[in-house]
């Protein structure tokens, strides 16, 4: 893979274990859509500042959902934007995950509020009448609460069929929701949202525990296992998701 001075243009890949050979096909898509990209290791994050993280999240990964909890647990490197990505066993892409953002929870009230008006979503519900959805099977009322404080009106689904169910009938602004809830991931949720046109530019967030056991970390992959099946992204595909450099 490509070595580069300037960490603040490279794209940073982990989750993947170094030498193993499963980052060359990921690394080659980037490549041809202008990224200077390698290989790196979580402890390098907080002197490094890449400009984004590629993640496995697999379960042929090392520990990729592990390496989401400390990054977006950490307030020196939670900022950073994560593209979470399914890699087979020979490296082969079977799914992208663009979230628009990842909150730990208990959720920190003023960091979400904060992102939010950085992202520009906060800027609309002065002047328009605008829902939010949270989708969780607490119905996490503090996260509802601050986002209320911001002007939205918030809908809650408990579901991920529900939240489907509520989306058809009234479109949202954006969605919050539990990683797994207990029909469906989050990842499924956001798939289905993008089958619509009504939904399919919905920023979607996603509330990660602050804790994970192992089996619920296996748990989850096992799910994005599941929702990938047998597919294989070719580059073109796979650039869709990412802004492509000259």
């Amino acid at each position: 893979m490509t070595q580069h001075t300037e960490q603040r243009r490279e794209l940073w890949i982990l989750g993947v274990t170094p030498g193993n050979g499963r980052e060359e096909l990921l690394a080659s898509y980037l490549e041809a859509g202008g990224y200077v990209c390698r290989i790196e290791q979580y402890e390098n994050l907080e002197t490094g500042r890449p400009l984004g993280i590629v993640l496995d999240i697999s379960p042929f990964s090392d520990d990729g959902w592990g390496v989401l909890l400390k990054i977006k647990g950490s307030p020196s490197t939670r900022d950073i934007p994560v593209l979470p990505v399914f890699l087979s066993e020979n490296g082969r892409i079977g799914g992208v995950f663009p979230v628009a953002g990842f909150f730990i929870t208990p959720i920190d009230v003023q960091y979400i509020q904060n992102r939010l008006a950085v992202y520009g979503l906060t800027e609309e519900a002065e002047t328009w009448d605008l829902q939010s959805m949270v989708v969780s099977r607490s119905g996490e009322e503090l996260l509802s609460k601050a986002i209320e404080v911001l002007g939205f009106e918030v809908t809650k689904g408990y579901t991920g069929k529900e939240a489907l169910a509520i989306a058809s009938i009234h479109p949202v602004y954006m969605v919050f929701c539990s990683q797994m809830l207990t029909d469906m991931s989050a990842f499924e949720l956001q798939e289905r949202f993008r089958l619509y046109p009504y939904s399919s530019n919905t920023p979607f967030f996603v509330l990660l525990k602050g804790e994970m056991k192992t089996g619920e970390k296996l748990a989850m992959s096992r799910e994005i296992a599941h929702l990938v099946s047998k597919k294989h992204l070719s580059c073109g595909e796979f650039l869709k998701f990412l802004r492509q450099r000259e």
